[in-house]
């Protein structure tokens, strides 16, 4: 599995034809208490950088954006009950969706790990 990161703050692990998205530690850590979740419909199709979720936290309503194009395929339907876990898990258990990638090219726009870790440490 691979894992890359865009610059509005979205991880993308990548198994097969396979994307999950989510957002990043330092994302949830600017937000704060997250408490509500918005994912976009199963079936829905995404195309790079399209609005795809919503997380509202007790500072802030934030867009969570579409990483790479795809057809999503399933949401964390647990984030409906349980928001929160975006604060206590959000590179794991908080993931918002996973979609089938439609271009895999589009992953050479993102960042690796180490890429990304400068990117945030220069903010």
């Amino acid at each position: 599995m691979s894992r890359y990161f865009t610059e509005e703050h979205e991880w993308v692990d990548v198994e097969g034809d396979t994307a999950t998205v989510g957002i990043t530690e330092y994302a949830q850590e600017q937000l704060g208490d997250i408490v509500f979740v918005e994912t976009p419909d199963v079936g829905s199709e995404l195309s790079q950088g399209d609005d795809a979720a919503v997380v509202e936290s007790v500072k802030a309503a934030s867009d969570v954006y579409a990483a790479v194009s795809g057809e999503v395929i399933e949401v964390n339907e647990a984030l409906e009950e349980e928001p929160a876990l975006v604060n206590s898990s959000a590179e794991e258990d908080g993931w918002f969706f996973r979609l089938t990638l439609s271009d895999k090219d589009e992953l050479s726009d993102l960042m690796d790990e180490k890429a990304y870790k400068a990117f945030v440490d220069n903010l």
